[in-house]
C-alpha cells in the first residue's frame, strides 16, 4: 500500500499519508488508484468529518508523478490520459474539508492535490515549485490549480521559472498559498488541530460552506481545465527528450542550486 490512513473516531478526523518517502512521495499508478478509492470511501464514512493530507518523512510532501511511470497517450491533441486528474478529493466528489500539511518539497503534480484542498499548513522549511518548463513540458493543470490559489503574477512566475526558483513557506504565506507556517515538523499537528475544530461543527453546515466556497471559482476553473489537453499535447517535447533533460539535471548539469524566495 502506498497510502496510510489513521482515523481518530473521537475527533472525527482522518490523517491520510502518502507513504513513499524513498520516492519523495511521488505518485505512481497504484498510488493514484488508492487515492481515488480512498476519497470515494470517505464520502460514506460518517465517522470522518474532516481530513488532513500529508506526505511521509520531512523531505517532501509530494513531488508529482513518479518518473518511472509510463502512461500511453491517444494520438490526438484534443485528448490526454492523465492519471493525476482523479487523485484529488473534489475530483472524487468528496466535499468534506481536507487540509494539507506540507513538510519539505511540494512540486509539479503535487499541485493536483494542493489545488483541491481547503487550505494549506506548511513547515517553515517547506518549498513550492513547478519543474515542467525546465523539462520541456507544459504546466497546464498544475498552473491552473495554482492560479486559483495565488495572485496571477505569482502563479505565472512559479510555472515559468521551473527548477531555477522555489517559493519558500514565508513567501507562500505572504501570497496566500499557505494559511499557517509552523516550525519544522509541526505542520501535521497544526493541520490536525484545525481539522478537529472543523470536524466538531455540524456536518451539514460545514459541507455546505465547502460547496459555497468552491462554487465561487468552479466555472473559471472548469473552462481553463478544458483547454489543458490540447495545450499539453501541442507544447510538450517528446518523452525521450524530456527524459534526457531530467537525467541531465540529476547528473549535475542543472546550473546549481535553485534560488528560494
Amino acid at each position: 500500500m502506498a497510502l496510510r490512513i489513521e482515523r481518530d473516531a473521537d475527533r472525527g478526523v482522518a490523517l491520510v499519508v502518502l507513504d513513499r518517502p524513498e520516492k519523495l512521495n511521488a505518485i505512481d499508478l497504484e498510488t493514484a488508484g488508492e487515492l481515488a478509492s480512498l476519497w470515494q470511501e470517505l464520502r460514506y464514512d460518517e465517522s470522518v468529518r474532516a481530513a488532513v493530507l500529508t506526505g511521509a518523512g520531512t523531505r517532501a510532501f509530494c513531488t508529482g508523478i513518479d518518473r518511472g511511470v509510463t502512461v500511453p497517450q491517444p494520438p490526438s491533441p484534443y485528448a490526454i490520459d492523465d492519471p493525476l486528474l482523479r487523485i484529488g478529493p473534489k475530483a472524487n466528489d468528496l466535499w468534506k474539508p481536507v487540509v494539507a500539511a506540507v513538510e519539505g518539497m511540494a512540486c509539479g503534480g503535487a499541485f493536483y492535490l494542493l489545488g483541491e484542498v481547503e487550505f494549506v499548513v506548511a513547515s517553515r522549511e517547506a518549498t513550492f515549485f513547478d519543474p515542467h518548463t525546465t523539462y520541456g513540458m507544459v504546466s497546464a493543470y498544475e498552473a491552473i490549480a495554482m492560479a486559483q490559489r495565488m495572485p496571477f503574477g505569482e502563479a505565472a512566475r512559479m510555472a515559468l521559472m521551473g527548477t531555477a526558483e522555489r517559493v519558500g513557506a514565508e513567501r507562500a504565506y505572504a501570497i496566500g498559498l499557505v494559511s499557517e507556517v509552523t516550525e519544522p515538523g509541526g505542520a501535521v499537528a497544526a493541520a490536525l488541530r484545525a481539522a478537529a475544530v472543523i470536524a466538531g461543527y455540524p456536518t451539514e453546515a460545514v459541507q455546505g460552506t465547502v460547496r459555497a466556497v468552491w462554487s465561487a471559482k468552479e466555472a473559471a476553473r472548469s473552462q481553463a481545465m478544458a483547454q489543458a489537453p490540447a495545450l499539453i499535447a501541442l507544447g510538450n517535447l517528446e518523452p525521450k527528450r524530456q527524459a534526457q533533460l531530467f537525467a541531465g539535471r540529476r547528473e549535475g548539469g542543472g546550473g546549481g542550486a535553485p534560488r528560494v524566495r
